[in-house]
Parts: structure tokens; C-alpha cells; sequence
């Protein structure tokens, strides 16, 4: 029996949670705050966590980071009175399942509670099976806007090579599905295809799932494991969001690549593997590179080729062919027979801005035929974000400010002048501050003041 751990500060919700997720045969506990989810996650064994945003000492993103650098397969579902667009982007960014909104529907919680533990790997295995080869059932769905036909040429053109790949794209633009395509295209289609998400993986844990590890290798080892590099052997690898990976785990990387060998943690022997990389990123890896934030070698090693992948608003005459297909799948899904959109519903769609792109559109419209009571999903079903959108999105650049005083334009010097001091040294700010004339701590204290990122 599954076993779900609630997190949230209010007992009255808890208990009717409690009640609601027992009679659908899981095992329960109730924690009321962020440091007791912690405690309970390191005690005991749970499959997933139902979790408050708004807690009295941590907030769902705070609490997101802490339970994904050392349980990075555990489900998340966040929960919260507070919808915001920004925060449910960057919780799926950082790992998170599934972002829902109070007051709570049984049956949508039920089924991203099932959806969650179906996609959980099986982590309590003494050793890791290889995954069996891809399948031809992988569905892809192709768009016809400019943007999906230049990723579809590009596809074809890169799959029957043995090149690396970086696919670059924002978060939901459906990345691994192009790297699925690739591999679908390639000589290895017969072979594995391995997927890693490496968006929380830290250092011990990083170093594990991409090369495996030896029985006693560090606490809780406690049988051996095969990596991801290991299982993928013969096949494709697929490391997404690799721009969050160490400065220690990025040489280890380049090693693997550069000699076609790994050596698994706590070992003192080589395994030689044939695993065609495919990576992904939502940043520009060639810019991290230039900041001192990526490995050059590594990002030139990995950048033999390079796809990006539209966002959704790039490519809005593709919305209703997406919309029609995950229309299709919600009704098997969810054993409804919902035939269309209202007028209304469309033109939402398509004066959205969609900045969760399309694993954003895949759930409103699961959402919508799950709470359909006709026949066609109507306005009432979506959420209050597309019905009345923001007047600004959170991508736009900030207005700007109408006639500055003398302040606001020393201001912007300033940091024009610290962006192209920082630039000719190359990022090094001991180097920077000196030719400044300024010290180190003040350098600090403008790079913060200005929000200047490197």
C-alpha cells in the first residue's frame, strides 16, 4: 500500500485529506512543517509528498530544494491558496511533480497522486535493470508552424549520426521528446534510451546515477548500482538541465565522454561504454561557459550540434493541434468523452501567453476534461490565469522608466561600466575590482545591488 506523507500547518485540512486518501487505500502521516517533513523523509519510506507552499518555517520551494538533494526520485505534489504562475514555473523547473490549487478537487489530486507514483522509479531494486530498448509506440507530435518544421528537419538531419547534441529550450517545450525522436531516427533505435534529470542531483547523489556506485561506497550503499551512462551502453543518454551539475561532476563528465569509459563510485576500475549524449538546457550553456559557470571544454565537447526548441507562444498556430491531441489522451485517460473547445476557450488559448508552454497546456486541458460536464470544455473549467491573463508576462522586459533623474542615470552607467569591466577579464572579479578601483566586498555589493548575474 502506497504511502503518502502530508505536509501542511492546518489539521482540519489534514484530517480531510487523511480521511479522503485512506479510503482510497494509501497509508498516511501528517507532518505540520517543513523541518518535521525533513525528519520524517530521513526516518522512514514514503512514495510521495503532499506538500502546503506556504508553511511556518519553509516555503514549497525552500522545501522542493532540501527533499530533491538527497531523495531526487521522490514525487512532490505542492498544494496552495496562492496560485502564481511564477512560483508553479519554477517548482516544475526545480523537480516538482505537480502544482495544484485549494480548495483541493478529490478526483484531480487523486489522479496527479497515480500519475505520480506510475512515472517513480523502482529505487529499492538491489541492482538497476537495463532499460529495455524504445519502443514504437513513442508518440511525437509534430507541429506545422515554422519553428516545429526547422526542429523536425533538424532532427532528421542530426539522428542517423553519432554527434552530441545540445537541445536548448524553455522548461515544457518538450526537449526529451526531441532527443526520444533523435534516437527513434537513429542507427541505435534498436538500443536503450536513457533519460536523466540532473535539474537537483547533488554531488554524491550526481555522481551515482550517471556512473553508478560499489556496495559500501558511502552510507546507505548498501548494494551495488548501475548508472545511467552504464545502462545506456549501446543506446542514447539523455541528461536534461545539465547546466546544474558541479564544477566536480563536470570533469568526471568530460572523462567519460572523452575516453568511453566510467568508473563507478567507491571503484578503482574502468567500464568501457558506447552511449551517444544528448543533452538539455532552459539556459544558454555557451554564455554559462563564457561567465565561468560551465565547463568551455565541456560545452564545446558536448556542442557538436544544436537544436532549439520553440516556446509555445513562438508557435501559436500549433496550440490547437496540441490542444486536439491532449484532448485525446485525457479522455483515455480519464474515461471521459469530451468532443471539442468552446469558441471561448479557443480564443483563450490563443491569447495566452503559456509560460509552462506545453506540459502547461497538456495539464489545463487534463484539468478541463476531468471538470467537463458537457460535451465541449467550456470557459468555466480553466484556470482563472488564462480566462483573465496578466497584462504583462513574467518573460517581458520591465518597462522603462520615464524620464530618469541624474541617480537613476549615474546608476546605469555604473552597471554598463561593471558588465564591461567584468567581460575583458573574463569574469574574474579580483582582476575586475582592481581595475574598478574599487575592493572586492564593494564589487559584491553591486553585483547584488544591480542584479548582475555571472
Amino acid at each position: 500500500m502506497p504511502k503518502i506523507l502530508i505536509v501542511d500547518d492546518d489539521p482540519a485540512f489534514c484530517s480531510l485529506l487523511r480521511t479522503f486518501l485512506q479510503k482510497n487505500n494509501f497509508q498516511t502521516q501528517e507532518v505540520h512543517s517543513g523541518k518535521e517533513c525533513i525528519k520524517a523523509i530521513y526516518e522512514e519510506t514514503f512514495d510521495i509528498v503532499l506538500t502546503d507552499f506556504r508553511l511556518p518555517d519553509l516555503d514549497g520551494i525552500e522545501l522542493l530544494k532540501n527533499i530533491k538533494k538527497k531523495f531526487f526520485h521522490m514525487p512532490v505534489i505542492i498544494m496552495t491558496s496562492y496560485a502564481n504562475i511564477r512560483t508553479a514555473v519554477k517548482a516544475m523547473q526545480l523537480g516538482a511533480f505537480e502544482y495544484v490549487t485549494k480548495p483541493i478537487n478529490p478526483d484531480e489530486i487523486l489522479i496527479s497522486i497515480n500519475n505520480a507514483l506510475e512515472e517513480k522509479p523502482n529505487t529499492s531494486t538491489a541492482q538497476a535493470e537495463k532499460p529495455k530498448a524504445a519502443t514504437s509506440t513513442f508518440t511525437f507530435v509534430q507541429g506545422k508552424s515554422l519553428g516545429a518544421v526547422s526542429v523536425q528537419k533538424h532532427i532528421e538531419l542530426v539522428a542517423p549520426t553519432n554527434l552530441s547534441v545540445i537541445i536548448q529550450g524553455e522548461s515544457g517545450t518538450g526537449k526529451e521528446y526531441v532527443s526520444r525522436m533523435i534516437h527513434q531516427k537513429s542507427l541505435r533505435k534498436d538500443r536503450p534510451f536513457v533519460a536523466l534529470d540532473c535539474g537537483a542531483l547533488s554531488d554524491e547523489l550526481a555522481g551515482s546515477e550517471l556512473f553508478g556506485h560499489v556496495k559500501g561506497a558511502f552510507t546507505g550503499a548498501v548494494h551495488d548500482k548501475t548508472g545511467v551512462f552504464e545502462a545506456a551502453d549501446g543506446g542514447t543518454l539523455f541528461l536534461d538541465e545539465i547546466g546544474n551539475l558541479s564544477y566536480e561532476i563536470q570533469v568526471k563528465l568530460l572523462r567519460a565522454i572523452q575516453e568511453s569509459m566510467i568508473r563507478k563510485v567507491g571503484s578503482t576500475q574502468d567500464v568501457p561504454v558506447d552511449a551517444r549524449l544528448i543533452v538539455a538546457t532552459n539556459d544558454h550553456l555557451d554564455v554559462a561557459a563564457r561567465n565561468g559557470h560551465f565547463r568551455e571544454d565541456l560545452y564545446h565537447r558536448l556542442n557538436e550540434f544544436q537544436i532549439r526548441v520553440p516556446a509555445l507562444r513562438e508557435r501559436k498556430e500549433d496550440i490547437p493541434l496540441f490542444a486536439e491531441y491532449f484532448l485525446e489522451t485525457s479522455n483515455k485517460e480519464l474515461r471521459k468523452n469530451v468532443t471539442g473547445f468552446s469558441h471561448e476557450v479557443k480564443e483563450r488559448m490563443m491569447e495566452y501567453y503559456w509560460p509552462g508552454n506545453i506540459r502547461e497546456l497538456k495539464n489545463v486541458i487534463r484539468r478541463s476534461v476531468l471538470l467537463a460536464t458537457s460535451e465541449h470544455i467550456t470557459q468555466d473549467t480553466l484556470p482563472a490565469e488564462i480566462i483573465t491573463p496578466a497584462t504583462q508576462s513574467i518573460f517581458e522586459d520591465q518597462p522603462k522608466v520615464a524620464n530618469p533623474d541624474l541617480k537613476a542615470a549615474q546608476e546605469r552607467t555604473e552597471r554598463a561600466l561593471i558588465e564591461e569591466t567584468l567581460k575583458k577579464v573574463r569574469y574574474n572579479k579580483s582582476k575586475a575590482a582592481k581595475m574598478l578601483n574599487i575592493d572586492r566586498k564593494t564589487l559584491y555589493n553591486k553585483l547584488r545591488l544591480y542584479d548582475i548575474d555571472i
